[in-house]
């Protein structure tokens, strides 16, 4: 049987999801393709979605017409704003999800979507071909192209855009203590042909590891004796900018924390014999930000205790998610080992932990659309770029359906840089680095991270998501009536000014503020630390404010040097991002390169000077030849 569409998307885990969502919103006839209709957006690991780096990405998928947050939204038990003591770049909103209605609200959503098929299948090979060049060319060879997929009943499925988002399910195998089986996941097989597939097309595979821990019933769990995390229910907190007159949520679910005990550690370290982790069993690589429980213990040794934390996974399951005790020690041991911190003494295990391992392919083989360099029409979301995170697969699946559906009416793809976005930061950073373990977003990474606020994602990427089609015309209308709020209440503050009276000196004194010497502007007045709009407001006849705008405003005033400063690097960084690479230029026809540059340059291929500067192995005299070698290209090619 043969079926034709505009874009194939392969897995329905969280990249999938966008992935599918994008393209079908885009007016492209779409299919997705899922091992089993019952998993699509499920969480696997932690049901918790947002933190610091990674609650921006949701807003920023929110903010470009994604599903995660609104989802999220509709579905969250217990949400936070983290960091709240610190400055406004690095706060991010965290929210822990009912497992099964986020699961179920998001296949409600892509059932419901026009344009968008979806099919109980498994992939087991892909289909593409070289196209034959003109004839004047015939000796130059042309990368292959992405007609299709084939599934294990033999059926072909053509489209000219291919998104592969196959999580951990590529020669994926479980390990737990002596025990492991192929699986992608829990009672899930592996997905063997199609690594064979993509090995035989030319794409170079690695090896990664991930892990969960195990959950336990709630009702052997003796909370009196764990400290609670409760939600934030002072105000309203939402991820979809769309929810922004939505009222707080009180009746949340609280979270609980406990500590390991000296006892934890010794059970683990009497059977590290057994730890596949440190018996040769597990070869994968897993990621240093989120180790198991065994490799803290190891690692980490003068420490006395490691924290864990008890969530629930839903206001109608049992189970609760032991953060922080990722393991694949045998069952016997996690028993032992969670039975020794004093909340959890009788506890008992409904899931066992487990360890997961699977292929990934090379990210030097990916550019920043997502797209795979050595196929076209072939592109990759997810855990198959070598990340790990729900929002990291989500903010990859958006882009590369965005992409997936341009390349299938041949228009060009879309590009977001490093000052734009923390999703520019990540898909540059995959594009850059050689991986030597899972990656995980940190706003750490972000050099312009005072400008790409969790708070300001709409203000940056709505005018993209609306010209996309995926932000309708009313969204867009609200993104713009905001952007013009905060610019008149600046400008009004700007040009407002108090002079030191005796009743705003009482006032600024009463609020725990120094009392004026002298005129000032209500602008200036507004950036002194602790002090509010709202008493400015009460003294300079200012207009009340809705909250999104006052949120803005506020920053703002306080940061508008700093925001200034980034602002100026951004622009000064474009003269690099600027200067493209052609995608085959010869490094070993440049003269003077350094050999270590030019490998890494030939291996990752660089689209801009931007990027070969950020290349590990490439100084700034590399770059620098190759920019004097690049203008006289074109100064050649102006000439002809």
């Amino acid at each position: 049987m043969i079926n034709r569409y505009d874009v194939i998307v392969v897995g329905a885990g969280h990249a999938g999801c966008e992935a599918a969502l994008a393209a079908a919103r885009m007016g492209r006839r779409t299919l997705l393709l899922t091992l089993k209709l019952d998993s699509i957006a499920l969480m696997p690991c932690n049901p918790s979605i947002g933190g610091p780096a990674k609650g921006h990405l949701v807003r920023e998928i929110d903010a470009l017409g994604g599903q995660m947050a609104r989802t999220t939204d509709d579905t969250y038990i217990q949400i936070r704003m983290l960091n709240t003591g610190k400055g406004p770049a690095v706060q991010a909103l965290r929210a822990q999800s009912d497992k099964r209605q986020y699961a179920l609200s998001m296949r409600r959503t892509l059932e419901a979507q026009p344009n968008l098929d979806l099919v109980e299948a498994e992939v087991v090979g892909l289909l593409a071909e070289s196209p034959l060049p003109p004839r004047r060319e015939r000796a130059r060879v042309r990368e292959p192209r992405i007609t299709g997929v084939e599934t294990s009943d033999g059926s072909h499925y053509l489209a000219p855009a291919v998104i592969l988002t196959t999580g951990t399910f590529l020669n994926g195998k479980l390990i737990r203590g002596e025990h492991s089986e192929p699986g992608g996941r829990r009672d899930e097989p592996p997905s063997l042909p199609l690594t064979d597939s993509l090995r035989s097309l030319g794409l170079a595979l690695g090896r990664l590891k991930t892990g969960t821990p195990p959950r336990v019933d709630s009702r052997t769990v003796d909370y009196e004796l764990a400290a609670m995390q409760p939600g934030d229910t002072d105000r309203p907190l939402y991820f979809s900018f769309a929810n922004a007159d939505r009222s707080a949520m009180t009746d949340q679910l609280p979270c609980h924390l406990v500590t390991t005990t000296a006892e934890t550690h010794r059970i683990i370290r009497d059977n590290l014999h057994r730890a596949p982790m440190f018996n040769g069993t597990i070869t994968g690589v897993g990621p240093r930000y989120c180790p198991s429980i065994e490799d803290k213990v190891v690692r980490f040794a003068d420490k006395s205790s490691h924290q864990l934390f008890l969530e629930p996974e839903g206001r109608d399951s049992l189970e609760v998610y032991v953060q922080g005790a990722n393991t694949s020690l045998p069952e016997d041991v996690q028993l032992a080992m969670l039975r020794s911190i004093p909340a959890l003494g009788h506890c008992e295990m409904i899931r066992l932990g487990y360890a997961v391992e699977y292929d990934y392919v090379l990210t030097n083989q990916i550019d920043v659309s997502m797209e795979s360099k050595p196929i076209r029409g072939l592109f990759l979301a997810g855990q198959i770029n070598g990340t790990t995170g729900y929002e990291e697969a989500a903010a990859q699946g958006l882009v590369a359906g965005i992409n997936a559906a341009l390349r299938a009416w041949d228009e060009p793809a879309i590009g977001l840089s490093r000052g734009s976005s923390y999703i520019g930061v990540m898909l540059d950073d995959l594009c850059t680095k050689e991986l030597t373990e899972p990656y995980r977003l940190f706003t750490s990474r972000a050099e312009y991270r005072l400008l790409l606020r969790q708070d300001n994602a709409d203000l940056r990427l709505s005018a993209l998501g609306h010209e996309l089609g995926l932000i309708s015309d009313e969204q867009f209308e609200r993104v713009e009536a905001k952007r013009s709020g905060v610019a008149e209440a600046l400008g009004s503050l700007r040009s407002s000014f108090l002079t030191p009276t005796a009743a705003v000196n009482q006032a600024l004194i009463q609020a725990g503020q120094a009392p004026l010497s002298k005129q000032m502007s209500a602008l200036d007045l507004l950036r002194r630390p602790d002090m509010t709009y709202d008493l400015i407001a009460r003294l300079a006849d200012q207009p009340e404010l809705p909250p999104d705008v006052l949120e803005q405003v506020d920053v703002e005033a306080k940061y508008e040097g700093y925001i200034a400063k980034q602002h100026a690097e951004v622009e000064r960084s474009q003269k690099l991002e600027s200067r493209p690479i052609p995608p085959d230029f010869d490094y070993d026809a440049v003269s003077g390169l350094r050999t270590e540059a030019r490998l890494r340059l030939t291996q990752f291929r660089p689209t801009t000077l931007g990027q070969a500067g950020r290349l590990y192995g490439v100084n700034p005299a590399d770059v620098a030849i190759l920019m004097v070698r690049l203008s006289k290209a074109e100064a050649a090619s102006a000439a002809a």
